[in-house]
């Protein structure tokens, strides 16, 4: 901290970030959505109708939380109980406080992840949805490159088994629906504290799908639907994978586990709220390779925002960029990306607090992008951060088609 040993006003000095940390953030784009779970607003959280939809609805990254099953089957799955989002309670209820990871992969694929969805939100509700089952990062990935799971008459995943009859993997076939879109992938290891390697569990998995090679020219080339490019193809860039965790030792792991250092956020609660505070969590997070901070904005009671203005400076001067979670309206998008912290109406990029941000209605976060934040640009206010560096334009969204969340579902075949 430096002080002219009068003010009672401290400035922050940053680590300075090594030329790896530089060359990730000169290929990361700006004003990206990424979509949380999927979506929780519109499908079953982390499910395939989530992915699906986000993907064919514009979606540039899909988010995801790892947990892992006792047979070492990396799982796309937010909590390590499976009480709010399953019907274990009706399959299992002899083990229905058990954790995710004490489960085989077989067992979780005869919960129901879907029915809970339909009775909290009706309004929402399809018939479809009943009878989804718990997706694993393969699935995801998958997802993201146009594919769907192949199911039988039932509804029930195919598999591939070994000799004693256990699972290996699944069957996937190409997506008849899909629009061509590329999602990249948003990965957060959840809980590393439980599983014991999952970091190189996950750098085996992306490697396998060629989602990540030592060298940025071996990354696989992810083909279209028909040979025709999607509105959305950051799944064929060096930008494809982000990672995130809260956990400081994660950061840590996720940071050995790769030799090439990639896209890293480090996700943060800075509940003390001060200047000291705050530059220990961005000076941890340069110290270790992050590319990326993902403070929370002012949506959940009992946490205050950690990207006030004073805070988003912060991170600008130190050069990381800002993802921040999670935006469901559009008051929200205006608070954080710059007219309301301009008051004097001069427009300015350094006015937008947000590189990327978290969302549950990505239909809602293109509708702002595509209109309202280019209405403020038509009258000379341009907040929009720049894509000069990747030779595009700074809202990657503005020629994107814009359905609602509905008729992408019902594109998609999720019957009502």
């Amino acid at each position: 901290m430096r002080t002219d040993g009068f003010s009672t006003i401290d400035e922050a000095e940053f680590l300075p970030l090594s030329q790896e940390q530089k060359d990730v953030l000169a290929y990361l784009p700006k004003n990206i959505i990424i979509a949380h779970r999927g979506s929780e607003f519109w499908a079953p959280e982390e499910s395939e109708a989530a992915m699906r939809w986000a993907r064919n609805m514009g979606a540039d990254y899909l988010e995801c939380d790892l947990q892992m099953t006792k047979d070492g089957v990396i799982l796309a799955l937010h909590d390590e109980s499976l009480l709010r989002t399953t019907d274990i309670e009706v399959i299992y209820p002899n083990r229905k406080n058990d954790y995710v990871s004490s489960f085989t992969y077989d067992e979780l694929l005869k919960l129901d992840i879907g029915s809970w969805f339909n009775e909290a939100n009706p309004e929402q509700a399809r018939s479809s949805f009943v009878g989804l089952d718990i997706l694993t990062l393969d699935d995801v990935l998958m997802i993201a490159e146009g594919y769907r799971i192949k199911r039988d008459a039932n509804g029930k995943r195919i598999v591939n088994r070994d000799a004693e009859g256990k699972y290996i993997s699944t069957v996937y076939e190409k997506d008849p629906y899909d629009n061509g879109n590329r999602p990249g992938a948003y990965i957060e290891t959840k809980a590393p504290y439980l599983f014991s390697g999952v970091e190189k569990a996950l750098a085996k998995c992306l490697t396998e799908h060629g989602w990540y090679a030592d060298n940025i020219a071996d990354l696989k080339k992810i083909e279209y639907k028909n040979g025709i490019k999607g509105e959305v193809d950051i799944a064929n860039t060096p930008a494809r994978v982000i990672l995130q965790t809260f956990d400081g030792m994660g950061l840590v792991n996720l940071r050995n586990s790769f030799k090439r250092l990639i896209p890293i956020l480090y996700l943060m609660y800075d509940i003390n709220g001060n200047v000291a505070s705050y530059t220990r969590l961005i000076n941890y997070a340069i110290a270790n390779g992050a590319t990326i901070m993902g403070p929370n904005i002012d949506y959940i009671t009992g946490y205050p925002t950690s990207l006030a203005p004073w805070q988003g400076d912060m991170i600008r001067r130190s050069g990381l960029d800002i993802h921040a979670w999670s935006f469901n309206t559009q008051e929200q998008y205006i608070k954080y990306t710059g007219p309301w912290s301009d008051p004097d109406q001069k427009g300015g990029a350094e006015k937008n607090y947000l590189d990327g941000s978290f969302t549950n209605l990505t239909d809602l976060a293109l509708n702002y992008y595509k209109n309202t934040l280019e209405a403020y640009k038509a009258k000379g206010l341009d907040y929009f951060r720049s894509n000069a560096h990747l030779g595009i334009e700074n809202n990657i969204h503005k020629n994107k088609t814009l359905k609602t969340a509905q008729e992408v579902l019902d594109e998609l075949q999720y019957a009502k």
